[in-house]
């Protein structure tokens, strides 16, 4: 499984290179702090398997990095995805390094 870190995810944004963000937290977690992208809360994901793109890569993220990495292992190892990255840290690593502004509590 291939991770990025918030600082490389932030790069991504800036240079405007094509991707997919996509949050595996619960709605009610996102409605507190947000990073953009599409909300696919991790119990859905089978269900909505065909709103993951696959001709860009794909950034998962959760609070963490627990939920968004055992659903990129999922997506690789059952699905057959590939081009899946996992934010390490989860949102709370991007709030740390890149947007302190960013309050998740």
């Amino acid at each position: 499984m291939e991770q990025i870190t918030a600082a490389e995810l932030q790069a991504m944004r800036a240079k405007g290179d094509p991707f997919q963000l996509i949050d595996v937290r619960e709605p009610y977690e996102a409605e507190r702090c947000s990073l953009g992208g599409t909300l696919i809360p991790m119990g859905e994901i089978t269900q909505r398997l065909d709103e993951i793109r696959r001709d860009v890569p794909v950034v998962f993220h959760c609070r963490s990095g627990k939920r968004s990495a055992a659903v990129v292992q999922a997506l690789e190892e059952r699905y057959g995805f590939d081009g899946l990255l996992d934010l390490k840290g989860g949102i709370l690593a991007y709030a740390e390094d890149v947007d302190p502004e960013l309050n998740c509590d």
